[in-house]
């Protein structure tokens, strides 16, 4: 056990009960259907948990993104899967730091009770996709609001949300000299905004509820511009490392999972009268997947520190999402070859968290685009995209 498992003891316990009564059988059957797990993000919910960066003057709980870290992780330990409600927390973290105090007060309590929630993030476009400050999607202003046109996708759980936080153009490109400008971030209102807003379901090898959006004509009320017009790319990059930080702690929590399950199937697995984990051929790969999950780990809590000091980790985000979904594929590889046969075997729950898992080599970014920019700023290599 390391020093952040003490130190963190009382939040994984509590998180892992509420996770034990929606045990392997439950994920299987929320998956097979493509079901959005209601009932657990509502638990969670209830138990304060997805409040957990709101501070506590707006209804949450006002802790640090390391102990949020801690929560997605227990949920992906436990063999659950945290992406139905992980954006909730990084995606707040935009209105909170950037947020109005009007908004602030508007939003986060009701969010932070349940009563509403934020879990869709409008970015990505089809033409621009990791290419940001090219999206296409506009909003013009008319009086006090403005109307928004355009396209989006992969934005998850529209269906499931209340609320949206869309990033939209303000300026025409060609129009700017900083390109990272003319960007601005809004608070859609989804059941306000009726059929402006088209959600078209994207079939996936995963249960991750994601859509193609098509808005024609949506008015925002000029109110739920969050800070300044023209700033948002810069109110996104803000939440960014926290968002690495986030999915870093759940891919630590799949490298556990899949090397626990591996390592208790290789315990009771007997194979020419001895269990197969005695064979190096099946022991060394586990021990080093769990060398190489712990190394990230290390990562995750150096960036997740640097961010609640309120200290520069940009480098360290990034690279603690890199190594640790590095970890858990390696992890997930490992323990399906355990498991052999067995590991495609659904009753096994092997082969869904490794198609789940899979996701985080590639998004929200994808690894390559990781080491680009950790060959740019951190080494100071010529810009390679």
């Amino acid at each position: 056990m390391t020093a952040d498992d003490v130190e963190h003891a009382d939040i994984r316990s509590a998180v892992g009960e509420i996770c034990r009564g929606f045990g392997d059988p439950y994920w299987r059957a929320v998956d097979q259907a493509k079901r959005y797990p209601v009932e657990f993000v509502d638990a969670l919910t209830k138990a304060g948990w997805l409040a957990a960066l709101i501070p506590e003057e707006y209804g949450g709980s006002g802790l640090g993104v390391g102990e949020a870290s801690v929560v997605l992780e227990e949920i992906q330990r436990q063999g659950g899967n945290a992406a139905a409600c992980h954006a909730q927390m990084y995606v707040m973290g935009t209105l909170l730091r950037h947020g109005s105090e009007e908004q602030k007060r508007m939003y986060l309590p009701r969010i932070a009770s349940g009563e509403l929630r934020l879990q869709a993030f409008g970015v990505t476009e089809p033409t621009a996709g990791s290419e940001t400050t090219r999206i296409q999607t506009m909003a013009v202003r008319h009086g006090d609001r403005y109307i928004v046109n355009g396209q989006k996708i992969w934005t998850s759980r529209f269906l499931q949300s209340d609320l949206m936080l869309l990033l939209a153009r303000t300026t025409p490109y060609d129009e700017l000299d900083d390109k990272t400008k003319g960007l601005s971030v809004f608070l859609v209102d989804i059941k306000a905004a009726g059929d402006a807003i088209e959600a078209r379901p994207i079939d996936t090898m995963i249960n991750h509820n994601t859509n193609e959006l098509f808005i024609r004509d949506l008015a925002i009320p000029a109110q739920n511009l969050i800070g300044q017009e023209g700033m948002g790319f810069r109110y996104i990059l803000d939440g960014w490392n926290a968002e690495r930080i986030l999915i870093g702690a759940e891919c630590i929590g799949d490298a556990r999972w899949f090397i626990e399950r591996a390592v208790a199937y290789a315990k009771r697995r007997i194979v020419f009268g001895r269990p197969i984990g005695q064979n190096q051929g099946v022991a060394l790969p586990l021990a080093r997947a769990h060398a190489n999950t712990e190394a990230a780990d290390l990562m995750r809590w150096k960036a997740a520190r640097l961010f609640d000091a309120g200290t520069s980790c940009g480098p360290e985000a990034n690279m603690a999402k890199l190594l640790a979904s590095e970890a858990s594929w390696e992890a997930a590889n490992v323990c399906l070859d355990t498991h052999g046969g067995f590991g495609f075997a659904t009753e096994y729950d092997v082969e869904r968290k490794f198609r789940e898992t899979r996701l985080y080599t590639v998004a929200p970014i994808n690894n390559n685009l990781v080491l680009a920019y950790v060959a740019q700023h951190v080494l100071g290599l010529p810009k390679s995209y």
